[in-house]
């Protein structure tokens, strides 16, 4: 079951759910026939509740549509999954491919400093 604390971006709500976020944002750019970003899935999930309140993880399904799929792109996606941190509207990290919980939640920490 997803966590509700995952926030579902694209580029209509970017803006709002990242950039202006009064917190640090750990993006996820991925994609449904992606394996990996399936199986990252309950890691997010996991991540969104530890960190509620003090960070969020949103989720970008770069096929969403064609201005989603080039937000992306404007982010340098080249392959999924794609994560990044957004601090105060600026990307402070990033990390691809699958990666560890422990990873993902030392960008996290690295960004509540």
């Amino acid at each position: 079951m997803a966590s509700p604390n995952v926030q579902i971006a694209h580029a209509g709500n970017f803006k709002t759910e990242v950039l202006e976020s009064t917190v640090p944002v750990l993006v996820d750019f991925w994609a449904p026939w992606c394996g990996p970003c399936k199986m990252l899935g309950p890691v997010l999930d996991q991540l969104a509740d530890e960190y509620a309140g003090r960070a969020k993880v949103a989720k970008v399904d770069i096929e969403t549509d064609a201005a989603t799929k080039q937000l992306a792109v404007s982010y340098g996606v080249t392959g999924i999954p794609a994560l990044m941190v957004f601090k105060g509207g600026q990307r402070v990290a990033q990390s691809m491919g699958m990666q560890p919980k422990t990873a993902l939640a030392k960008l996290l920490d690295q960004s509540l400093v």
